[in-house]
């Protein structure tokens, strides 16, 4: 049996986004445990030249259902990035969730040679919807996914693999 286009993508999705909003749940807790405002968790990056948590969310976000909508062939929901609060990224979480389960099966699956179009950095790539999945999507997802994790964990939150692999 072959995994479709749908199962690599969406199902994948929105389990880590699950994992992810478990893992800004347990912040809040450690926040308030240790009487550190949020904002602190929220503002804090790795590096100097790498995105806080909050846009780490907002890019998790941004690329599970930019990639579900283009393998879909249905337009992008935009999302303005305003969210500075553990309940605004949650909300987005949510909203994210909810266009994916929206998304069917059918919509995507059979669009793996479908084109897809992005503009980085001034340049247009074109993919094919398997390649614009597995060499794009995904390890965009799974970077600013651990990267929401590692700022977490370095700032002192008790979480672990198991929080980001969620329930097996």
């Amino acid at each position: 049996m072959s995994l479709t286009l749908y199962q690599a993508s969406v199902p994948v999705f929105i389990r880590g986004l699950k994992n992810l909003a478990a893992i800004l749940d347990k912040a809040v807790v450690n926040a308030e445990a240790r009487k550190i405002e949020p904002a602190v968790f929220i503002e804090s990056r790795l590096a100097p030249d790498m995105f806080p948590l909050r846009r780490q969310v907002q890019s998790v976000s941004d690329v599970a259902k930019g990639c579900a909508a283009r393998l879909a062939g249905i337009e992008v929901p935009s999302f303005a990035d305003t969210e500075t609060t553990f309940p605004e990224l949650q909300e987005r979480i949510a909203r994210t969730v909810a266009f994916l389960e929206s998304v069917s099966a059918a919509q995507i699956d059979g669009g793996e040679e479908r084109p897809v179009v992005l503009k980085v950095r001034g340049q247009e790539i074109t993919f094919s919807g398997q390649s614009y999945l597995s060499g794009f999507a995904l390890p965009n997802f799974y970077f600013h996914l651990t990267t929401a994790y590692n700022i977490l964990r370095h700032q002192g939150v008790d979480i672990g693999k198991m929080d980001f692999l969620g329930a097996i």
